[in-house]
């Protein structure tokens, strides 16, 4: 690796997780390397637009530089892609909010978001990052991972956000093997109080797992007797439809794990 570049990521990451600004002391004593260093990634980065300086305090933040490039991004990637139209289609379907989600490291990273139908106000959640173990969307892709990068994800840090937030590895390893079983994922109040989720893999032409694509709402709006059925069959028909937009073979999810 090149040891600047790395550096200047770790400063971005810093700052993405500092309220609400760091300055050069703290980002040199956070990420253990000399202050003029730090100031010399920092003076780099914001020439490129990438961190914005205050002028009253000298702190740094991140700068509008990142949103051109998130944008590209989200933009270029295939999955939002061809999901855009599915995700719409669902959400009217269902009359409830649909998220498609991808996994990068143990967090799932929202990169498409289609509003519930109505005209009621609503906070647009792309870009979002969530533990996988708190949403549907990443019990979703786990359970068709292989077995080894499924059994890493169960190994390492679960996060609690709620109080019924699960972080008992045995207790999602029978979650995930009852996703590949069903073809889809629930989540009930763990990511947010009140909140549930149906969410079911997609595949690509590789038939490997590439991302989640599923319905997010009130506990009771999904996960009712009278309707949870018909929402998860609603989601693991369209995330089908999805996979055979990206050219999945029909067998993807048979032979994504093993």
């Amino acid at each position: 690796m090149v040891q600047a570049v790395h550096r200047a990521i770790h400063v971005l990451r810093e700052l993405a997780t500092a309220t609400p600004r760091l300055g050069v002391t703290e980002l040199a004593d956070r990420i253990g390397v000399a202050k003029p260093t730090v100031h010399a990634l920092l003076r780099t980065l914001e020439s490129e637009g990438m961190v914005v300086q205050d002028r009253e305090t000298g702190k740094y933040r991140l700068g509008p530089g990142l949103v051109t490039l998130g944008n590209a991004y989200l933009d270029s990637h295939e999955l939002r892609t061809r999901a855009v139209t599915w995700a719409d289609l669902l959400a009217n379907q269902a009359g409830a909010a649909v998220w498609v989600g991808i996994l990068t490291g143990s967090q799932v990273l929202v990169i498409h978001h289609a509003f519930r139908p109505g005209g009621s106000v609503q906070v647009l959640e792309t870009g979002a990052s969530l533990p996988w173990n708190a949403c549907a969307l990443g019990k979703a892709i786990a359970a068709f991972l292989p077995a080894e990068r499924r059994g890493e994800l169960l190994a390492g840090e679960l996060a609690r956000l709620t109080g019924a937030s699960i972080d008992d590895p045995d207790r999602l390893a029978t979650q995930l093997d009852r996703a590949r079983e069903t073809g889809y994922a629930l989540e009930e109040g763990e990511l947010t109080l009140g909140d549930a989720g149906i969410a079911a893999p997609v595949f690509d032409r590789s038939g490997e797992v590439v991302g989640a694509l599923g319905l997010v709402g009130p506990v009771e709006r999904l996960l009712a007797e009278t309707v949870r059925q018909e929402c998860a069959i609603a989601v693991r028909e369209v995330a089908r439809s999805l996979s055979r937009d990206l050219g999945a073979p029909r067998n993807a999810g048979l032979r994504a794990a093993g």
